[in-house]
């Protein structure tokens, strides 16, 4: 039955027509001459400017144009906390092929994109790659490729990345009568190069981050402790500086010690409450590094190094700090012969 629901069998209502761009008017009249549209996706300026970048540039295929910005679309269904949105910050590239190189710029930018997410840290097993079945394609399209995560509501696409054929400049010509195609000096031939896309959400790679990083550990004790493992490069507080004491001669060496590293990282400098509690509410805002300076600081000159996931510590002279810093921040380990464990010192 037509008139029914295949899935509840509830009746339908009347067929509707739904409007997935917002619509506005320029100006203060609101006429028909002054209408305009959000843009749903960041990628028509690209293609309207291809010939201003050419001219400008002076590059030569194969071109990138690549921006980050402000997309809207009037969804049916929003929801999943930032996931589907109306208003959402979109990053898109587009990057201009000779057409005969397609496919290989095409595996190129897939492996590229899908790599990008590793190297910041997400879970390998809960990251994955899914090819678009011929139902699935855009007409113009000749593939695509999501980047999937395993969300709490399931797999849900990060990002997509098309093979879009020669479409857009040429329909772009077709509509504008401008001229967007582009003329190889090696062949003296023009033709409109292929695109290959690469399209992601701002807003759902950080909750893929954030959802991929939060961790509960429970100690002996049944003690609960909240951990935000980011990786370095995505955490919004690199260091936090911890003075065991609010003791003015402490105090002295703690805010030098602090105006030292906030030159280099983005620093928070952090003297409410014990010690142990500061560790915790660092952990849970994905500060990887801690430094403490305690009293024997005030004679050897030294501090102690706490790292986030681990715990592990190290004790290393204030002059060495920002190199250290520097290199755990970048991936280094600490050195087994130099840690202790908390407690142990």
């Amino acid at each position: 039955d037509d008139d029914k629901c295949p899935s509840c069998g509830g009746e339908l209502t009347e067929p509707r027509l739904f409007n997935l761009m917002f619509k506005t008017f320029m100006g203060p009249v609101e006429e028909d001459a002054s209408i305009v549209y959000l843009r749903p996706e960041t990628a028509q300026g690209i293609f309207v400017n291809f010939q201003n970048v050419l001219a400008s540039t002076r590059k030569k295929l194969p071109l990138g144009i690549a921006q980050i910005g402000k997309s809207f679309r009037n969804e049916i269904t929003p929801g999943n906390f930032i996931f589907r949105t109306r208003e959402f910050e979109q990053m898109e590239m587009e990057f201009f092929v000779k057409p005969e190189s397609a496919d290989e710029w095409f595996n190129h930018w897939v492996n590229e994109r899908f790599q990008w997410y590793l190297n910041l840290g997400l879970n390998k097993d809960k990251l994955r790659l899914r090819e678009h079945g011929k139902d699935e394609l855009a007409h113009y399209a000749l593939g695509c490729q999501d980047v999937e995560y395993l969300f709490p509501m399931g797999w849900s696409e990060l990002e997509g990345i098309a093979n879009r054929g020669d479409f857009d400049l040429a329909q772009h010509v077709k509509f504008s009568k401008q001229r967007l195609d582009y003329f190889d000096e090696e062949t003296k031939k023009r033709f409109f190069p292929y695109v290959i896309e690469p399209s992601g959400g701002v807003d759902r790679a950080a909750l893929a981050f954030l959802v991929d990083a939060y961790d509960e550990e429970v100690d002996d004790k049944g003690e609960v402790r909240i951990v935000l493992r980011l990786h370095p490069a995505l955490a919004p507080v690199k260091v936090a500086v911890l003075p065991l004491s609010r003791k003015e001669n402490l105090v002295k060496v703690a805010r030098d010690v602090y105006s030292l590293l906030r030159k280099h990282f983005v620093t928070q400098y952090d003297d409410s409450q014990s010690i142990g509690r500061r560790y915790r509410r660092q952990d849970e805002a994905g500060t990887p590094l801690c430094v403490t300076v305690d009293f024997d600081s005030l004679d050897d000159k030294q501090v102690t190094v706490r790292e986030r996931d681990g715990m592990k510590q190290i004790r290393l002279p204030i002059e060495e700090l920002v190199n250290v810093l520097r290199a755990k921040l970048g991936g280094e380990e600490f050195a087994t012969q130099d840690l202790w464990s908390a407690g142990e010192k």
